[in-house]
């Protein structure tokens, strides 16, 4: 594996082989020493043009736990605010030695311009880009769903046949689109509940089912319930006629939650909008995998970072 930019991309093996290594680093998180020397004297570098807490602290904790030397690099401040290009950016960590860039990116697309361009020679992995990916955060929702599943047992094992329903802004969702394929790829039956508007023009191709009644999809109750946040920021139009209304229909309120078994997972890759698309009390329960989920990002990504960064590249 020389690049992770999409979880389309990937083969079931591969996913597999990615989680099961990822469940290698979470056991390295249960000792007293959560350090492994496997890419000293490797430098990774966070090159992030959008804002973010969790996933740049997560790939931060993932590479220095991996012993690998970090470069945290934001758009905001630097010359990309002076208007230096992608390339040029790329072009001088080339120069500086980078062996590994975890980019995010408000333009879908542009990791996959980073890794084929020829302006530099790292590995690169997609934290994000646009409305397009993020595969580090549906593999690591994939993780999250299969030690619940399966706990110790969960080694080697797919997804085949649980039932997921994802909620919310599926349109501007790189989160949901990451997840459809992936899920896809390991067997799960996934459906999409959204207002209409808040759907892409043409889902056809997607491998899921779309629907718009959210109490019909949790009828019979699923194994899963993926909430996704509402991206206020990248909403230029009334999407819906306001939050009142969004929370009444396609949020995971109270009432909704209290019908759920008690099997079923509640998730969110956050940060949530408590109240709207998730009740407090949803979001604090023994079912939710919330906390889990950040917990199990950083073995996720040390497994990502190790598959590219170790030995040989181009030979995970």
């Amino acid at each position: 594996m020389r690049h992770l930019l999409a979880t389309r991309d990937l083969s079931r093996d591969e996913a597999i082989e990615l989680l099961d290594i990822a469940e290698d680093m979470a056991a390295v998180q249960e000792r007293e020493v959560k350090k492994l020397p496997t890419l000293r004297g490797k430098t990774v570098v966070n090159l992030f043009f959008e804002d973010s807490t969790r996933t740049r602290i997560s790939f931060e904790a993932a590479a220095k736990r991996l012993s690998a030397d970090v470069i945290n690099f934001s758009a905001k401040g630097s010359s990309v605010s002076k208007g230096e290009s992608l390339k040029d950016t790329a072009q001088t960590l080339q120069a500086m030695g980078a062996d590994g860039v975890v980019v995010r990116h408000p333009s879908s697309g542009a990791p996959l311009v980073l890794a084929t361009s020829g302006w530099i020679d790292a590995g690169v992995v997609n934290a994000g880009d646009g409305t397009h990916e993020h595969p580090t955060q549906a593999l690591l929702d994939a993780f999250t769903m299969r030690r619940r599943l399966h706990g110790a047992a969960s080694r080697g094992r797919d997804l085949d046949g649980v039932r997921i329903v994802i909620v919310g802004d599926i349109l501007h969702s790189r989160v949901a689109r990451s997840n459809v394929w992936l899920l896809d790829t390991l067997g799960a039956d996934v459906t999409l509940v959204a207002p209409p508007t808040l759907l892409p023009v043409d889902p056809s191709g997607w491998p899921a089912r779309i629907g718009y009644d959210l109490d019909a999809a949790l009828a019979p109750a699923p194994d899963v319930v993926m909430m996704l946040r509402v991206q206020a920021e990248r909403m230029h139009a009334a999407f819906f006629p306001n939050s009142r209304e969004y929370s009444r229909t396609w949020g995971l309120d109270d009432a909704r939650f209290d019908r759920l078994p008690p099997t079923t997972m509640v998730m969110h890759p956050g940060p949530m909008n408590r109240g709207l698309e998730i009740a407090a009390r949803a979001a604090d329960s023994p079912q939710s995998t919330v906390r889990e989920q950040v917990a199990n990002g950083v073995s996720v990504r040390m497994a990502a970072l190790y598959l590219l960064l170790s030995g040989e590249r181009g030979d995970a």
